[in-house]
């Protein structure tokens, strides 16, 4: 097989043989033929936004653990390289955090724009943890290694949360569940041969 052929057959995906056509002119076209669409099978399941965005933050922590210098291997991670990856996602941030010395500090609308620093939401880097602890086992991690479920990473997490709640005066109280509320009593059912006991 010539290089060409075996750089085309290398670098596509899910081709699984050629269509090899004969022109007039003697000259041969190859062709591929994918599995797809030479068989009948349905297309693959959406995924959920859940798991769209697992993915995202998966391939995202990837490839920040790539570019760190050194390079990271995910066995080699620990809770450190996880608080490093958070704060460095704190410059994309979009929450106005007060510092303590702003004349807004605590209050949950100011009246006027401020120099107070953007950083990530409490809520957003809880959930970007849930979804990576998630992926870290999907993944083939062990739950007992999972850097995303150190003690570290749950303390700055809540630090985050008590220092955004009273910078923004906005309370992260767990809220409570709504039960249903509970059935009215049965009444009282007459027995079958109708007398009560």
């Amino acid at each position: 097989m010539d290089p060409i052929t075996q750089e085309i057959l290398s670098s596509t995906t899910g081709i699984t043989s050629f269509t090899i056509t004969t022109t007039g002119g003697g000259s041969t076209i190859a062709s591929p033929t994918s599995a797809a669409s030479s068989s009948s099978s349905a297309p693959p399941p959406q995924l959920s936004r859940y798991e769209n965005q697992k993915r995202r933050d998966w391939n995202t922590f990837g490839q920040y653990l790539r570019n760190h210098r050194p390079p990271l291997s995910l066995s080699r991670c620990s809770g450190a390289h996880v608080l490093e990856f958070l704060r460095y996602l704190d410059q994309f941030g979009k929450t106005k955090v007060h510092i303590q010395l702003c004349p807004f500090f605590g209050q949950p609308k100011p009246p006027a724009p401020c120099p107070c620093p953007l950083r990530q939401a409490w809520g957003s880097l809880d959930a970007l943890i849930g979804r990576l602890r998630a992926a870290y086992e999907e993944n083939g991690g062990k739950p007992e290694s999972n850097p995303f479920g150190a003690r570290a990473v749950r303390l700055y997490l809540r630090e985050v949360r008590d220092s955004q709640s009273k910078a923004r005066g906005i309370s992260y109280e767990k809220k409570k569940r709504k039960r249903p509320p509970p059935p009215p009593p049965a009444a009282l059912s007459r027995p079958a041969d109708g007398s009560y006991e």
